[in-house]
């Protein structure tokens, strides 16, 4: 932790020039005496790891402990027990020290037992086996995705009716007269403007107050606040005598939405181990799927209620909010914002009932610490503010480069959800069916088809998403959601007498879905949920959430007149390009996260947007290319050069004693450098 003598100003890092960051040196550039937190900060070090922080243009990744001599790294750890009063601990946290400083040698370790040892390999060969409580966090966290889904399908189900009732009818016997056609186009905004209310509210305020209410209430607090506007919202939908009530009330449901897509996948990602949290937070897409089925169902439960069916298909959305009220008190609260808040005692706590043993719980606590504080100097340096203000932090957002980056990367991921046209399917597909000559009954029919898919085929990215990675599945999946879109609207054409013309564009709308769910549908939470520092954390989320609202918004306003400009088919093929231009989009400037902690991801987003555009142009393009027979050929491609160069350490076991004893090195160009013990007169 940090003396009482005073930190070296950080003030003539280059910032044009890159260098590679060796530890070793900079440790022995470094006096021992002058450190903050669990990192050197000697000039050396502080110019390298700022030029690897902003200019990372070897997209070699660190760990801040690589380096530190193993008594100087003890000494770190005894004055951190003693500043936050954790010295009961204090043996879990040496022995979780020296495992996070050198993950890959834990069986040359000579402090750990071979319960600890166990204990860690495990963690590769067991990594799904946690405890029960993580996963009662999870599955209360998809309880919270559901009520998103099924608030998105009650309006699915309810198009078909309510807007005749409330006297703004956009479709049937009414607007076939030409002499309202005028009504009817003004009459289909308002349906759109209806539709579109929860993801005006969310873009327009409610992600942006949902990260001061995070630092008031916390992760838990937030959630239980929005399930009580998931609780009424939609009760009061099914209440209102006026399509003016029925915009308030879709309003206050989307102050409930907005608060959970900003913190429950930011939640999900802070309890979750690094090795299956892609898998975990995912679960937010998942059960949205499962939300979006569950609202078909009603729907259909509902279809022949007469003239308050509408009624019941809105306020039924409330049934999910229940339980989550119920147990979100339960789970622990995120440790990472814990910690954030100085917290440590509670957030050891809290990590102790999230993993398997108290070894795990110490090292994760340390080693969080330890890559906060990296963090923070580096980004002070880049331009940070040392402040809490949400202004501020949101410019930085797009002023200092590795947020920048994250910014970008979210906002592209974001968008392309909206490009891709699956909201179109969420908030119309009873509409489209409808069109494409199928009764009421039959267009929920083919609405629950399709949440049935969307949830189905969720699945396979549960598994996938932290090996196949996030950025995989996408430009796996862009290309064939723009094709079977194309051929679904190809299909308008086929007569409507014809039983192949419903049969062929349902076929189609459901093979498109199949392509969305295990991509594009599980990956924009998931990435931007893990993508910035935990300083900017909630108000890089509420960007993210902000930025695919307001283009929700765009779909849901816009689809309506859409359908009365150029038809589905016509709307089919518009949302095909998008696909396209989405997929250039993620291809260029979308870096890959699987398997990083939230903390080491600031060495990915270190890269410079050029250099990885770059890379994937001129490096990756080409490679594709040269192995497209040995696709075909079902042969094994050739080595595609990585631009990202993971740190890997070198164990030499040192003695404790031994000041210039160094534990760890840096391997570089095929071979480990350092390997011996040595002191900083031998550098």
């Amino acid at each position: 932790m940090a003396d009482n003598k005073v930190s070296p100003e950080i003030d003539s890092a280059p910032t044009t020039q890159p260098f590679k960051i060796d530890p070793i040196a900079a440790a022995a550039d470094a006096p021992p005496q002058r450190r903050k937190g669990s990192v050197f900060v000697g000039k050396s070090q502080e110019k390298d790891a700022f030029t690897a922080l902003t200019q990372n243009v070897t997209g070699e990744i660190k760990n801040p402990l690589i380096g530190i001599p193993k008594d100087q790294l003890i000494a770190d750890v005894e004055s951190f027990a003693e500043e936050f009063e954790l010295q009961e601990i204090l043996p879990y946290l040496i022995k979780g020290a020296l495992v996070a400083q050198s993950p890959a040698n834990i069986d040359r370790i000579s402090e750990l037992d071979d319960e600890d040892r166990r204990v860690l390999h495990e963690e590769v060969t067991h990594k799904w086996k946690h405890p029960r409580i993580l996963y009662f966090t999870i599955i209360l966290n998809s309880i919270a995705a559901a009520i998103q889904g099924w608030d998105q399908t009650g309006s699915n189900g309810a198009n078909l009716t309510f807007s005749q009732i409330l006297g703004i009818p956009d479709t049937g016997p009414y607007c076939d007269i030409a002499a309202n056609n005028d009504i009817c186009n003004k009459n289909s905004w308002i349906v759109g403007f209806i539709n579109s209310c929860p993801y005006i509210a969310i873009a327009v305020f409610v992600a942006w107050i949902a990260d001061p209410i995070n630092s008031v209430l916390a992760r838990r607090g937030t959630i239980f606040l929005a399930a009580w506007f998931s609780l009424f919202a939609p009760i009061g939908s099914g209440l209102v005598q006026h399509w003016g009530q029925l915009v308030a009330t879709r309003i206050l449901l989307g102050v409930g939405m907005g608060l959970k897509e900003v913190t429950v996948p930011v939640y999900s990602a802070e309890i979750a181990p690094k090795s299956i949290r892609g898998g975990l937070v995912m679960s937010w897409q998942v059960w949205t799927a499962f939300g979006i089925l569950l609202g078909t169902c009603a729907n259909l439960v509902f279809v022949n209620s007469g003239s308050i069916a509408w009624r019941l298909q809105f306020g039924s959305a409330f049934i999910p909010a229940v339980p989550l009220l119920l147990g979100i008190w339960f789970c622990p609260e995120s440790p990472r914002w814990l910690m954030k808040n100085k917290k440590l005692g509670k957030a050891y706590k809290s990590l102790v009932r999230l993993r398997n043993s108290e070894l795990q719980a110490a090292r994760d606590l340390y080693f969080i610490h330890a890559q906060i504080v990296y963090e923070d100097t580096l980004l002070e340096k880049s331009g940070l503010a040392k402040t809490n203000n949400m202004f501020t932090r949101f410019v930085e957002l797009f002023t200092v480069p590795r947020l920048r980056r994250a910014t970008q990367a979210s906002g592209v991921v974001m968008i392309a959800q909206q490009m891709c046209g699956i909201n179109i399917m969420a908030f119309y597909s009873s509409t489209i069916f409808s069109d494409a000559g199928a009764d009421l009954l039959h267009s929920l029919l083919g609405s629950f088809g399709f949440g049935l898919i969307n949830f189905t085929f969720a699945f396979p990215a549960i598994w996938t998403i932290d090996t196949f990675g996030r950025r995989g599945l996408l430009l796996f999946t862009f290309p064939n959601m723009a094709w079977t879109l194309l051929v679904a609207g190809m299909c308008y054409f086929i007569p409507s007498s014809s039983r192949a013309h419903l049969g062929l564009v349902t076929f189609w709308v459901y093979i498109y879905c199949a392509f969305y769910s295990p991509g594009e549908g599980p990956v924009p939470f998931t990435y931007s949920a893990e993508v910035f520092p935990l300083s900017h954390r909630e108000v890089g989320m509420s960007w993210a959430v902000a930025t695919n609202n307001f283009w929700a918004t765009v779909v849901s306003i816009t689809f309506p007149r859409q359908l009365r400009a150029f038809s589905v088919s016509g709307a089919f093929g518009f949302y095909c390009g998008m696909n396209i231009i989405a997929f250039c989009m993620i291809f260029l400037f979308l870096p890959e996260t699987k398997q990083r902690t939230l903390e080491e991801l600031d060495y990915v987003f270190g890269v410079p947007t050029r250099t990885h555009a770059k890379y994937q142009l001129f490096t990756v393009l080409p490679w594709w290319f040269k192995n497209i027979p040995n696709f075909l050929r079902r042969r094994k491609p050739t080595h595609c050069p990585d631009l990202y160069k993971f740190q890997e350490d070198t164990w030499t076991e040192s003695n404790r004693d031994e000041p210039k004893g160094i534990s760890s090195g840096v391997e570089t160009n095929g071979h480990h450098e350092y390997e011996e013990k040595i002191g900083p007169q031998d550098v």
